[in-house]
């Protein structure tokens, strides 16, 4: 069966003060230039509104007379597929100067932190508008980017390449088609082939580059760290990051109020065999979990198997697309959607809807605490809650 949800998480990033440079992102202050903790002072490109060089310059090759952002560095065979890891970001975490290797380390190393993911930013130009720009390795962030961007291999080659990927919101703002170029100007003034015009899930960022091409924009490198840390006490934590950071870091919760309520809910059941996942989670809520969300089932498909691509069995004996027990499947497995024969836990057209059930049954289609807590009983770790409903939230907006 073909997926028809590949999941990267998503990054909010909310302002925060900025001393060092200026990304719209974050800051609400005129930027600086500093000295890069990764390249030093002769390094340094001081231009106004522009930061410290990132540290992929040191990887630039001489000039030669070819741009080597937009150079084919084996961009195809270094992407792969789209990620399954899940990676949702909490915490969003800034410091002027940027963020020394060590400080990253700290972070990740700090308790309930499951991930960082350092970013290079900066402003610049774009025919004279002011523009946000992150700076990232496009391997790494395609896992903290929206679904059906991080399905989107294109996109991928072509950032990893040199090319821009804007916000769908800036793309409107300032009229860029994809396939055309444009003239970056920051450090240097750079002509660009805007790659896409995208979801990004970062509010206020209004577009993404490789690390090279932030390296020749001279964005400031690793001014910001995103930071998962589902089922932590973020409180807590910021004030752990903030001990790393020392007082001139900031530290912003990126959690959304959840509103469970507002998932989208089917209420006619579709007619025939679901053909793919998107429909199969679709047609299983509406048919099985009548008032159940059908994004509660693709997040917890997604986190549990990657839509089938790993379908165990788990340390603990889980087998399927959606990782049933054996034993719990004896009480919850069905033959779904018309078939007939022994319930399959292999098989999706029999694992999701007995998933449906068995959220069902826990009062998942009340929403709200009782969604919380069939989720748990599915799982018994509130950072699993955290997740599947952060997912679920954004299935609902990009497949609406």
């Amino acid at each position: 069966m073909t997926s028809g949800l590949l999941r990267s998480a998503v990054g909010i990033i909310a302002s925060a003060t900025l001393a060092a440079a200026v990304l719209v992102a974050f800051a609400t202050d005129a930027g600086h230039s500093g000295q890069s903790p990764a390249t030093g002072a002769d390094s340094v490109v001081s231009v106004p509104e522009s930061g410290v060089v990132s540290p992929a310059a040191a990887a630039l090759p001489e000039s030669t007379g070819s741009d080597p952002a937009t150079s084919e560095t084996s961009a195809t065979a270094i992407l792969g597929p789209a990620p399954s890891q899940l990676v949702v970001p909490d915490l969003v975490a800034t410091v002027p100067g940027g963020f020394t290797a060590d400080q990253v380390a700290q972070i990740g190393a700090l308790s309930g932190v499951r991930a960082v993911m350092p970013a290079d930013g900066g402003q610049v130009t774009i025919g004279g508008s002011p523009v946000s720009l992150l700076g990232v390795s496009p391997q790494a962030f395609r896992s903290w980017a929206p679904p059906t961007t991080a399905a989107d291999t294109d996109i991928w080659t072509a950032l990893a390449s040199g090319d821009l990927v804007a916000s769908q919101a800036a793309g409107q703002r300032l009229a860029l088609t994809p396939g055309t170029s444009a003239q970056l100007a920051g450090a240097a003034t750079v002509q660009v082939i805007v790659a896409a015009t995208a979801l990004l899930g970062l509010p206020g960022v209004d577009g993404v580059v490789n690390e090279q091409r932030a390296a020749q924009l001279g964005l400031a490198a690793n001014v910001a760290v995103l930071i998962n840390a589902p089922g932590a006490d973020l409180a807590a934590l910021m004030q752990q990051v903030l001990s790393v950071t020392g007082a001139s870091g900031h530290v912003v919760n990126l959690v959304p109020v959840e509103t469970t309520v507002q998932l989208p809910v089917l209420t006619t059941v579709p007619v025939g065999t679901p053909t793919n996942y998107l429909a199969l989670y679709q047609e299983s809520a509406a048919e099985y979990c009548p008032g159940l969300s059908w994004t509660v089932l693709a997040a917890i498909g997604q986190i549990e198997s990657d839509e089938g691509a790993d379908d165990g069995p788990s340390s603990a004996g889980a087998l399927g697309p959606m990782q049933f027990l054996p034993s719990t499947w004896a009480i919850w497995g069905i033959d779904a959607f018309g078939q007939t024969g022994t319930p399959d836990i292999m098989n999706p057209l029999d694992a999701v809807p007995a998933a449906a059930r068995m959220l069902c049954a826990d009062g998942a289609a009340a929403g709200g605490a009782s969604l919380e807590s069939a989720i748990f009983d599915y799982n018994h770790a509130n950072w699993y809650v955290s997740e599947v409903l952060t997912l679920a939230s954004e299935y609902a907006q990009e497949y609406a």
